[in-house]
């Protein structure tokens, strides 16, 4: 990082004249010479995977390439029939790389339509332009909430705190004074000032970065870890068991030698084949990233944007949602309303000194009322001046004698600008009554002469006058109180988490449904963790919260083992929205905000939120539901495999027949599972509940359909034929019924895909053309009966499996 600045710091100044550069800025034919010389700031973005990523990703890996061997050995030997796996695959492949291209091209929309701007100084003016237009020696403007797009040196007059954890990981804002670098990616949190870009696009220090470094970590994804585990004991089964199954299938060729010169390899290559591929549960890995990617598209048209889209997974596991008040709850927007008499003489000069305050470019939401309520027609000159912090909750200009307003004037909440004399009793009295009829107060008050040294606490010196207290509107959204209801009948607790007054914010807190009680006033929050766990889990309205104490209460519910979610818009959420499971960013939001957010409401609309959850639920309880079947058919797989290898028996069932039943009564069914609506609420433990149900129901499967094959080998009148088939039905029979198991509870349309599969199966051994390419055909009756009732017995302990798992393993209630 040293070397990164002293780099920048050394740079060679530009050939534009350094004082009328930094006055009015670069002309725009100066801009033109630059960008035209590919000096701009254009850098590739990171809200989605490239399409060579997807590409790769769904194509060149492992469990492909073994499918891709065995089609190709397959078509080798003659043995198309018993190929159809490859198209199989093909198709899951082509399916996720046109589902995550699809949901790629609509985030990628989004994210440019909503991409960030900076505030510059060209031809002598302010212009607002997109981050990517930045070029060297362009004069950036900066306030807090902020986003810092290139690498800048902070020009004479200006003072910031950046936050450069996503860089360096240091989690503490820290302060910059003239002349300091500010590295691209670095958050503004306070202060505002001018500065210069030193060096943008794939030459900023972030962009020398790895792509790792580069992207805030990734979403904590169970489903994800919980798969890539399954995945990895597959691929240490895969060798020991196909070299057992490749043993057994040649022992019943007659020994290597005779298997080698008769050709008797070949039918026990069909088996191998057949064992290998049904162990890989490729249409699991396929319906996840599909579910991940339609969950984004859908979200996309809901105006959200997910800034990744394994936090589509994290909407179904909320079960904690913190608001912000302002620009959340409230609509963002707010209106000066009056100047009240702060109980001592008036000070000359307070309305020219409260101009200032509104004039500022880099004003917030609340200066900018002042100003349109005071407008100024000629800005006094400061000499001096102290940003607002959230943490400080006060900020002030200081103005030189005969200026016609000398002295200093401090700007912020009533407690911490009026402090604690009791001189100013009257005007605390004045401002807790007036914040408790919901408005938002501002103490405005005067020191004579300019403002001492301030300490790291913010305390503000002694012998401030109350000079007039502000108060200002803020609208509730229409949409609040029925979208809060909608998360209280979800089970999703709600807190209000609010840097205002807590009079104020429980005003507010009364008229979205939060019941008659106080709000929790955060400056009496204990700093003890374990007692801050019990005030959180005992409290649900919080005021005067600070950056750093929102961001404590988030940690806090998570040590809980709660699934928090926070909204915010502004930059004192900044900290909170980063520590959260899922940050929710209002459209409304600073730059920072946004930066740091999972999930954008691109058009400010609070209803969005209950189809943001609902979409999350249905995507991860439909994932969970179709993982439970493939993975059970991955278990009874391979523990078939084992068996009959063991027992030195042939395998059981050609390629062809497990492909058509694993199509049947896994792969479509469970396509269209995957996209059905759900309510559930998604609860931790997916890998457990999975196999609780799976591991159970692969065995039940596997002992039945050794039964019947025990059966149909002990009788010795059956056809090899007809033992065959009487093992597809058996097999067919318990993994539909483990798909009717996983769609319940059933509607019309689960109905139809079901009674799809049973028509299907029935096809399977009533159409000629079909049976015969299929090799499958009505076994004797006997041992038919001998097929169903073993399916029946196995369908039956399958179902106490079921209840196994939902009992036991914790599993949620079907929704």
């Amino acid at each position: 990082m040293y070397e990164a600045r002293e780099s920048i710091e050394h740079q060679p100044s530009s050939s534009v004249p350094g004082g009328r550069r930094r006055r009015d800025g670069l002309t725009s034919a100066e801009v033109l010479e630059r960008t035209s010389a590919g000096r701009g700031n254009s850098v590739p973005g990171t809200t989605s995977r490239s399409l060579w990523e997807i590409v790769r990703a769904n194509v060149l890996t492992l469990f492909n390439g073994i499918v891709a061997g065995c089609f190709i050995l397959l078509l080798v030997l003659d043995q198309w029939r018993d190929a159809l796996f490859g198209f199989s695959a093909l198709g899951n492949s082509l399916i996720g790389i046109v589902q995550e291209y699809r949901a790629k091209q609509s985030l990628d929309r989004l994210a440019i339509l909503h991409a960030a701007e900076s505030r510059v100084v060209r031809d002598g003016r302010t212009q607002q332009v997109p981050a990517d237009a930045l070029v060297p020696d362009d004069i950036v403007l900066l306030s807090a909430g902020e986003q810092v797009s290139a690498d800048l040196r902070l020009l004479d007059g200006g003072y910031v705190e950046a936050d450069e954890s996503f860089l360096t990981g240091e989690s503490e804002p820290v302060s910059k004074a003239p002349g300091a670098v500010l590295l691209s990616g670095s958050l503004i949190m306070a202060g505002s000032g001018r500065a210069e870009v030193v060096r943008a696009g794939a030459d900023t220090f972030a962009n020398k970065l790895t792509a790792e470094a580069k992207r805030f970590s990734l979403v904590t994804s169970e489903i994800r870890s919980g798969l890539d585990k399954v995945l990895r004991v597959i691929t240490w089964l895969l060798l020991p068991t196909a070299l057992l199954v490749a043993n057994a299938q040649i022992q019943n060729a007659g020994g290597w030698e005779d298997a080698v010169s008769s050709g008797g390899w070949v039918p026990g290559t069909l088996g191998l084949v057949a064992s290998i591929i049904s162990m890989i549960p490729l249409g699991l890995v396929l319906l996840t990233s599909v579910a991940f990617a339609v969950g984004g598209v859908r979200l996309a048209g809901h105006m959200v944007l997910v800034q990744e889209l394994a936090a589509v997974e994290v909407l179904a596991r909320v079960d904690v949602l913190c608001l912000d008040k302002t620009g959340t709850l409230s609509s963002g927007s707010i209106a000066f309303e009056a100047v009240h008499d702060a109980g001592t003489p008036p000070v000359e000069g307070w309305r020219k000194a409260l101009e200032w305050f509104g004039a500022k470019e880099e004003a917030s939401t609340t200066a900018r009322s002042i100003g349109e309520a005071f407008p100024a027609a000629d800005l006094l000159p400061a000499a001096g001046s102290v940003p607002f912090t959230s943490a400080r909750k006060w900020s002030s200009v200081t103005f030189p004698p005969g200026s016609g307003a000398a002295g200093t004037w401090v700007l912020g909440a009533p407690d911490a600008v009026l402090g604690e004399s009791p001189s100013r009793a009257g005007a605390h009295r004045l401002a807790a009554a007036l914040a408790s009829t919901g408005r938002r107060t501002l103490a405005f008050a005067h020191l004579p002469g300019s403002m001492p040294a301030i300490g790291e606490d913010g305390r503000l010196p002694p012998g401030l006058v109350p000079v007039v207290l502000l108060t200002f509107r803020e609208d509730i959204r229409k949409d609040a109180h029925r979208t809060l209801a909608y998360f209280r009948q979800q089970g999703v607790t709600l807190k209000i988490i609010s840097g205002d007054d807590p009079r104020t914010v429980a005003v507010l807190a009364r008229e979205v449904g939060f019941g008659q009680g106080p709000a929790y006033d955060a400056r009496e929050l204990p700093t003890d963790p374990a007692m801050l766990e019990e005030t959180m889990e005992g409290n649900h309205v919080f005021g005067s919260v600070t950056p750093a104490q929102k961001r404590d209460m988030v940690q806090a519910l998570k040590r809980r083992g709660h699934t928090v979610a926070m909204t915010g818009d502004g930059v004192n959420d900044v900290l909170a929205l980063k520590d959260a499971d899922l940050g929710i960013a209002m459209d409304t939001a600073s730059p920072a905000t946004k930066a740091v957010a999972r999930l954008v409401l691109l058009d400010g609309r609070f209803d969005r939120l209950p189809a943001v959850v609902a979409e999350g639920r249905r995507a991860i309880s439909n994932i969970e539901r179709v993982s439970m079947v493939f993975l059970s058919k991955t278990v009874y797989i391979t523990l078939i495999s084992l068996a009959f290898a063991l027992l030195l028996l042939p395998f059981p069932f050609l390629p062809r027949q497990l492909s058509v039943l694993d199509g049947l009564t896994i792969g479509l069914p469970a396509f269209f599972l995957a996209l059905q609506p759900s309510a559930q609420r998604y609860a931790p433990g997916f890998l457990k509940r999975s196999l609780a149900f799976s591991l159970p129901a692969g065995l039940c499967a596997a002992l039945c359909v050794l039964a019947v094959n025990a059966y149909a080998r002990l009788g010795g009148q059956y056809s090899a034929g007809a033992a065959q088939s009487a093992t597809v039905i058996t097999l067919a029979l318990i993994a539909a019924w483990v798909l009717v198991m996983a769609s319940r509870p059933l509607n019309w349309i689960k109905t139809l895909i079901l009674a799809g599969m049973y028509g299907g199966l029935v096809l399977l051994f009533t159409v000629p053309p079909v049976k015969d390419f299929f090799r499958l055909d009505w076994p004797p009756p006997d041992l038919l009966a001998a097929s169903v009732m073993a399916a029946a017995a196995g369908s039956l302990a399958i179902e106490g499996a079921g209840y196994f798992q939902r009992r036991v393993a914790g599993r949620p209630g079907d929704g």
